[in-house]
């Protein structure tokens, strides 16, 4: 591999965890953090781990951070960085919603411009769109964050067609519900609202991420080999078990009626769950 793998978002989470695999395994990687701090952090545990990582600070939103990251020469780009807003579409108060669309759509696709024209003009390059099983199917309270990511199969898609010719591969990861935190977060992301609470639909003190979560083992060995190669499909769906339910729920909108005003399952569910409940084997 002639350059180095860039992975945005990378002071947690999914990102984190495969940098450090990555370097661990002799291959040179570029950490993107969101916020300076993040940089001395994950330095820390790069050095804790006996590992060779590089840290940048990396805003996917900051214009000057993207065009930074434009003279790293990147062989291999995930674009992992990603934030998730919960609540009801008519509640989650403007400046969220753009926000939303600004870190998992704008920033991402803004920063894959430059580097696709990198891989192009070069005739290699591989780039990876974290997405998610909410880019290809819809949870109640949902809404914004399944948006942000369908928009990103969108993107990911055309990009696939359209770097073909130029010797790019694109793929995208499609995690289900795993529990690193990043689920449950979305249903307490309210408590930074700045409007009126009397004014919403729902009480989301009342309510949490309405699905049991699986361990993040999966997402972490089959991101590693998507991104050098040795994982050939395009879309990667996490757990692999619920592939099938995927493919069921988007098929089965063709013959969907008119709702019968009844309380759906899974608004039920967000009611009745705990935060954090694990899948049980």
């Amino acid at each position: 591999m002639a350059g180095p793998i860039l992975i945005t978002g990378a002071g947690s989470g999914f990102g984190k965890e495969v940098a450090l695999r990555l370097a661990a395994g002799g291959h040179q990687v570029i950490a993107g953090v969101e916020i300076i701090a993040q940089v001395a952090a994950v330095r820390a545990e790069a050095r804790a781990r006996g590992v060779d990582l590089r840290v940048e600070k990396l805003d996917v939103t900051d214009p000057g951070d993207r065009e930074n990251a434009w003279t790293w020469d990147v062989e291999v780009l995930l674009n992992n960085a990603g934030v998730s807003e919960g609540g009801a579409t008519v509640d989650i108060p403007e400046e969220r919603l753009r926000r939303q669309f600004e870190v998992n759509v704008f920033g991402p696709v803004l920063l894959t411009q430059g580097i696709a024209r990198q891989m192009a003009a070069r005739r290699s390059g591989r780039i990876v769109f974290m997405s998610s099983v909410a880019g290809l199917t819809v949870d109640p309270f949902t809404g914004a964050y399944a948006g942000s990511k369908h928009a990103v199969e969108a993107f990911a898609d055309a990009l696939d067609q359209e770097l073909a010719e130029f010797g790019v591969t694109v793929a995208t990861i499609n995690p289900g519900p795993f529990l690193t935190g990043f689920n449950d977060t979305m249903f307490e992301t309210w408590k930074e609202w700045r409007d009126d609470p009397a004014g919403r639909l729902y009480d989301y003190a009342e309510l949490a991420f309405p699905h049991e979560q699986y361990d993040p083992e999966p997402v972490y060995e089959r991101t590693v080999r998507v991104l050098l190669g040795e994982e050939r499909r395009y879309r990667n769906l996490l757990p692999e078990e619920m592939e099938s339910q995927a493919r069921h729920q988007v098929d089965s909108l063709w013959d969907r009626q008119l709702n019968d005003g009844s309380r759906p399952a899974l608004v039920q569910k967000a009611y009745d769950i705990t935060p954090g409940t694990p899948v049980q084997d």
